[in-house]
């Protein structure tokens, strides 16, 4: 479906003009080209003071316009003056009437001809040129140094293509529509080869932080505190990878934080370990970035270890518990895991490894279904989902302090990406951190999901992790102090025996889901209560 004008390509509804005739403008309409040239007005100087810009359809005049004085019952144009009624001829293509003082003018369009310009001529008082009849019909063109035959046609830019015809270079240019404005999950491309920009979905995110706390591909949020092997995600149809994680307990009874991280992609192994290690097949990898095997694997001290792939999945993988996994459009309704199945539908995202889906409730049935390999790789001996018990008021107090940052209306570090992300869940699996942490400083996990979504939607946020005291070094350093005072806690007495149940401050509960689409996008316009 389209058209093709002096070899451009235009797509149906697109419309192209004519390099050698800018008044054409022509459209592709049911796969035909509908043209149309533009009439020039008559204007009021005489053709030797008119002048044509390269590039511009009608010509303009190049004196300033000099103020004269009405004559009653005549008209002025073009030095002349003209009683009312008569007719005139302004040129040889403009014929008009003096009207009441007013020049009245109707003017002849010219056709597009088949010829070249050297080959046309005008004859006596015609209006307009005409092919000669024994014009010389060359055979070939010259453009740029290069000699091209009679009727080829070639591409000077993705926007412009030109054809050799009878000795003459003609060229086409296709006009771009306004530039559209993308939706929340879709970003402004200009594709290779093509001239106009257009709104291309982006990369389906899957995010596993804190005392694991999920959101899916589809943006579906829930927590799982399983101390086992798992498959994150994987490519469930033409099996070209497969993603594993690996939770530890970390001496709790019903705590767990994501250790280790490991891709497969064909005969290509990743580890992604504690502190930024990082192996390819077995060999830890001291240099970056590293560039090999279809990978491209780099170090920020700032964010930590990147993995793209030439498969179109990337890791982010900040060396402690925070991970990102992109997955391309193209493994939509291909995935399956605790990540989700990929299909823009967050409904059904806890797909049970044998095809069941499951309830909210049911979270930690889904989850042990994807649970890999066998017993020794967990760290409990056994997971048990115990009913919640009201915290105390002490932890009711960490993590108001603590997680303030990511409620509604607070107006530092986050505020600017509120109004187009909303903070609740990540608020909620912050206050079950700060409950189940040792080190009461595990709020920075849930700090790290938001400001990447964030950061995802065009939001910058530069500072944020100095001004929350997240740096990478020392989320690291609290993190042993956690795994050391988990350690000493356990010795001297059981620990928790039940999950906490975390009891929302009213101002947080007060933003349910229903005030936000599936994927988080788009606060309403809601008066936030004031924060005391």
């Amino acid at each position: 479906i389209g058209c093709y004008l002096n070899g451009q390509y235009v797509q149906e509804g697109r419309e192209v003009s004519l390099s050698e005739d800018p008044c054409v403008i022509c459209r592709c309409t049911g796969n035909r080209l509908m043209c149309v040239k533009k009439a020039c007005p008559v204007l009021q100087c005489p053709i030797t003071k008119q002048q044509k810009l390269a590039g511009e359809c009608c010509p303009r005049c190049t004196d300033r316009m000099k103020e004269l004085h009405n004559i009653p019952g005549k008209c002025i144009l073009a030095r002349g003056f003209h009683p009312n009624g008569k007719q005139y001829n302004a040129d040889l293509c403009s014929k008009c009437t003096c009207h009441n003082g007013t020049s009245v003018c109707r003017r002849n369009t010219c056709p597009v001809l088949e010829c070249a310009v050297e080959y046309q001529e005008m004859s006596g008082l015609d209006c307009c040129p005409r092919c000669m009849r024994q014009a010389e019909v060359r055979s070939t063109c010259k453009y740029e140094g290069k000699v091209y035959q009679n009727n080829e046609t070639w591409s000077n830019g993705p926007c412009r293509s030109c054809e050799c015809r009878a000795g003459e270079i003609r060229c086409a240019l296709e006009q771009c529509p306004a530039t559209p404005k993308c939706r929340p999950n879709e970003k402004l491309v200009t594709v290779p080869g093509q001239c106009c920009s257009k709104c291309v979905e982006n990369p389906a995110v899957c995010t596993v932080y804190g005392d694991p706390h999920y959101k899916t591909f589809d943006g579906k949020h829930y927590s799982f505190q399983g101390s086992c092997k798992y498959q994150l995600t994987a490519d469930c149809v033409d099996n070209t990878f497969a993603i594993r994680v690996t939770n530890d307990a970390r001496n709790t009874k019903h705590s767990a934080w994501t250790k280790t991280v490991t891709l497969k992609m064909g005969y290509i192994k990743v580890n992604l370990g504690q502190k930024m290690r990082v192996k390819v097949n077995g060999t830890r990898l001291i240099e970056f970035p590293y560039e090999n095997h279809g990978l491209n694997i780099t170090k920020n001290k700032k964010e930590g270890i990147t993995v793209d792939t030439n498969i179109g999945i990337r890791l982010s993988w900040d060396g402690n518990n925070f991970l990102q996994v992109e997955a391309a459009t193209k493994y939509k309704n291909k995935l399956c895991g605790l990540c989700g199945n990929y299909n823009n539908i967050f409904r059904d995202d806890l797909q049970h490894k044998n095809g069941q889906n499951m309830s909210d409730n049911d979270v930690w049935t889904f989850a042990n279904s994807w649970r890999v390999g066998g017993s020794k790789a967990c760290t409990r001996l056994q997971d048990e989902r115990k009913q919640p018990q009201k915290l105390p008021a002490t932890c009711q107090k960490r993590f108001s302090v603590k997680c303030h940052p990511l409620t509604v209306g607070y107006t530092h570090v986050f505020s600017e990406c509120q109004s187009h992300l909303n903070p609740q869940k990540y608020f909620e699996a912050c206050a079950m951190d700060m409950c189940e942490c040792p080190s009461r400083f595990c709020y920075c996990e849930s700090f790290t999901a938001y400001a990447r979504e964030c950061q995802r939607l065009g939001i910058a946020l530069p500072n944020w992790r100095e001004q929350t005291n997240c740096t990478l070094q020392s989320i690291q350093q609290r993190t042993q102090m956690a795994i050391r005072q988990a350690r000493r806690h356990n010795r001297k007495k059981p620990w928790r025996t039940h999950k906490p149940h975390i009891s929302i401050p009213s101002e947080i509960s007060h933003y349910s889901n229903q005030n936000f689409r599936s994927r988080d996008i788009q606060i309403t316009n809601r008066t936030p209560p004031p924060i005391h």
